[in-house]
């Protein structure tokens, strides 16, 4: 799986633009890096942290004000994905519709890839 040249490897629905510039303002940081990490009951989990240095690396996409960076060894698996950003009665966070995700765990927090 291979980006579209010229298209973003991810995308951001508006909600999630405005929170990620929200949240680089409060935090003085150039953006938030987003990754994969083994880990809970599916197999592996997103990461995000604030970035202060921005790696030549990583994928960068910026929209209205916000910048995403993908950690080099997430880019194959982020590919396509849309990140929103969802507030309810009772919860409120970032979302990641992702087509190369072939499970998810009930609790929502951790992911299994489809095979490559």
């Amino acid at each position: 799986m291979f980006a579209i040249p010229g298209k973003a490897a991810v995308t951001m629905t508006p909600a999630a633009a405005r929170q990620i510039a929200r949240l680089m303002e409060r935090q003085a940081s150039k953006g938030l890096r987003i990754g994969v990490k083994k880990g809970g009951c599916a197999g592996m989990e997103y990461t995000m942290d604030y970035v202060t240095e921005i790696n030549p690396m990583d994928e960068t996409v910026e929209q209205d004000g916000a910048r995403v960076m993908i950690a080099p060894m997430a880019q194959m698996f982020l590919i396509g994905t849309e990140i929103d950003y969802e507030t309810s009665l009772l919860e409120q966070g970032f979302r990641f519709r992702n087509p190369n995700v072939s499970e998810a765990c009930g609790c929502g927090e951790s992911i299994k890839f489809k095979d490559a």
